[in-house]
């Protein structure tokens, strides 16, 4: 498959990539910084990172007139998008038709091929961050017949274009740090592949889980300074114990935060419950185990926290749809 961007107008192009319609995890990375100066552009920076089957781009703009991006692909691909957008730190503070138009959004999408104009506003300050995976790519990370995305997959079969969420919900707190994550990443080589591929992992998870939840809300609510900090102290004890986690009203204790607050603002800036938050760790560290270290269900239902085989296998299955038993066989 083939995606290109350009300004309206312009003999240039912001980006121009031949991608794989294989997932080739021999392939190595290729990346790009490019900085334009020309055209209307106050500010347009790319950073480009591609490999087989997968091209990441994450662009910050602003124009100082109306213009239009022009962008195509050319063949299948599934694509995981954010958009965030706000005054220019220049702009007159005063300005209140700057200040209405911040705000931030994403989705995912299945695209047979697409050719489409977007319009730019002076003054805004623009950031992408634009994930492109071929069908190969994108059924690696999460397997086609999981029951976290069935009715995606029905489009993608149909060869139908196919937005996963009705309309784009707002990026969490937690979707920013992970895409700071990949661009600011300074290992190279095969580390860097790796730490890109399960970030990216964790990206398209962090969508699914919002999107499934139903939460469209998360920045209505303003989380104080000193809370902040309170509910990164609550995440560091759930990473550490969620093998055996606190109760709320004993994770409320330790981080001295009530619980209404506590389960309202951990929500609203992770993007997910505590349960959620505490499943989504059993789950990446059962699926690590059964994969990388060849561990028997049993043994990985014991190092997880379940006291049962039975409890994994049904909370795995809801979790990946699948039992542990297939991700073994698929592996295999």
């Amino acid at each position: 498959m083939k995606i290109k961007s350009k300004i309206e107008g312009s003999d240039d192009w912001l980006f121009i990539e031949e991608i794989s319609d294989n997932y080739s995890p021999n392939t190595p990375l290729s990346e790009k910084n490019v900085n334009i100066k020309s055209l209307p552009a106050q500010k347009l920076v790319n950073y480009q990172l591609s490999a087989g089957g997968l091209f990441l781009v994450h662009s910050t703009m602003q124009f100082n007139a109306n213009v239009k991006v022009l962008s195509e692909v050319e063949g299948e691909s599934i694509t995981s998008q954010f958009i965030f957008y706000g005054a220019s730190p220049n702009a007159d503070k005063k300005d209140t038709k700057s200040s209405r138009r911040e705000g931030s959004r994403h989705n995912i999408r299945y695209i047979p091929s697409i050719k489409g104009k977007y319009p730019m506003v002076p003054d805004i300050e623009y950031k992408y961050f634009l994930l492109v995976l071929s069908k190969q790519y994108y059924f690696h990370l999460i397997d086609q017949h999981s029951l976290l995305h069935t009715d995606f997959v029905r489009g993608i079969l149909k060869g139908k274009y196919t937005s996963f969420s009705a309309k784009d919900l707002p990026v969490t707190t937690e979707m920013k740090r992970v895409i700071n994550d990949i661009c600011e990443c300074k290992r190279t080589g095969e580390l860097k592949r790796m730490h890109t591929e399960s970030r990216i992992l964790e990206l398209l998870m962090l969508q699914l889980e919002q999107m499934q939840s139903g939460v469209e809300e998360v920045d209505k609510y303003v989380i104080k300074q000193d809370d902040l900090r309170k509910l990164e102290r609550a995440r560091d004890i759930l990473d550490a114990e969620y093998t055996y986690p606190p109760t709320i009203i004993e994770l409320s204790k330790q981080i001295a935060l009530n619980e209404f607050k506590l389960k309202r603002a951990f929500k609203e800036y992770f993007g997910t419950t505590v349960y959620g938050y505490v499943t989504r760790l059993r789950m990446e560290e059962a699926r690590r185990l059964i994969l990388d270290e060849k561990k028997s269900v049993g043994q990985v239902a014991t190092a997880v926290g379940f006291n049962h085989q039975s409890h994994l296998t049904d909370a795995f299955k809801r979790y990946f749809g699948i039992l542990p038993s297939e991700i073994k066989a698929n592996d295999d």
